[in-house]
């Protein structure tokens, strides 16, 4: 556990600051690019749990990266390069303060919340009598506010556009972005045996264009369920077999833990770690297509500075 990339302080050449997220690192490198550092550090229910998971950061950006390069006829992405397994060098960006989520299944978040009765989601009306994984007639769009700490919320594309956190231009272009991603998504996991259950896309602009940026379709922004199967779960009312980061929330639900005031974290031992390596793993290989290359961790601080420091001068 001890060699899972949680921490990183570089100073790279011509770097102004450095923003640490829940999981990445970003290096702000002359207000033109950004380096971001994907770590091994995982989050559920907000909060950053106090073990490191070992190759998540490569798993998560190695699938983001195949992604952008396949979705960048749809619309313009942020990235450049990825000069290291852990890293992606791309265009600074100014975010919009919004995520956009869309689900084409009601589960997760949108579940729980059907359950407790609310028949209503970031103000886009959902039927009667829905079970828990059912698809959706139509993909649902049910972006959240972008917040630099603690929770995000959701929030509806009327409450979006009034109080001016979007324009209503770019809203909608946002809006034919999100839906045509999906969609592209839907097609590539389809193709592999996958249904792209639910995810969200982040945005940016730069000189007047809206760019995407961030993460796309990785396991931490996704939930994937397993095609195989599906109908005849659903039916007998199952859980579904997945590939998402929700078996985590699962895990720290049975543990009694919640990210609610007054809750610990559980301990997460060896085997438990591994075992959500071994899930990220999973995930790579069956969304990509492609074996997984383990690169090489015992000093991955050195070796990222390293790459990184190479690249930089070749800008």
């Amino acid at each position: 556990m001890s060699k899972a990339l949680t921490r990183t302080d570089f100073n790279f050449p011509n770097q102004k600051s450095v923003y640490h997220g829940k999981v990445r690192d970003v290096y702000n490198i002359g207000d033109e690019y950004l380096v971001m550092v994907v770590s091994d550090r995982i989050s559920a229910f907000d909060v950053i749990l106090p073990e490191g998971i070992p190759y998540k950061g490569q798993v998560l950006n190695q699938i983001a990266a195949k992604f952008l390069d396949a979705t960048a006829d749809i619309v313009p992405n942020w990235k450049i390069a990825t000069p290291d397994p852990n890293v992606t060098v791309g265009h600074a960006c100014e975010p919009f303060k919004v995520e956009m989520v869309i689900r084409g299944y009601l589960t997760g978040h949108a579940w729980r919340e059907y359950k407790s009765g609310k028949r209503s989601l970031c103000g886009v009306p959902l039927p009667d009598g829905m079970v828990e994984n059912q698809k959706f007639e139509q993909p649902i769009l049910t972006p959240t506010t972008k917040a630099d700490e603690g929770h995000d919320e959701d929030i509806s594309r009327e409450e979006i556009i009034s109080s001016g956190l979007v324009s209503q231009e770019d809203y909608e272009m946002l809006e034919d972005y999100t839906l045509k991603l999906f969609q592209r998504g839907t097609e590539i996991a389809a193709e592999k045996g996958l249904i792209l259950v639910d995810t969200k896309y982040e945005f940016g602009k730069k000189d007047g264009k809206i760019f995407l940026i961030d993460e796309i379709n990785t396991p931490d922004s996704s939930r994937y369920f397993y095609a195989e199967g599906y109908a005849e779960r659903l039916a007998k009312g199952e859980q579904q077999k997945q590939l998402s980061k929700e078996f985590v929330r699962q895990w720290l639900i049975e543990n009694g833990f919640q990210g609610k005031d007054g809750q610990s974290v559980p301990k997460m031992d060896e085997a438990f770690v591994g075992s959500v390596t071994d899930r990220y793993i999973e995930l790579f290989e069956n969304i990509t297509g492609d074996q997984f290359q383990k690169s090489e961790i015992d000093d991955i601080q050195s070796r990222i500075e390293t790459n990184v420091t190479a690249f930089l001068k070749t800008l």
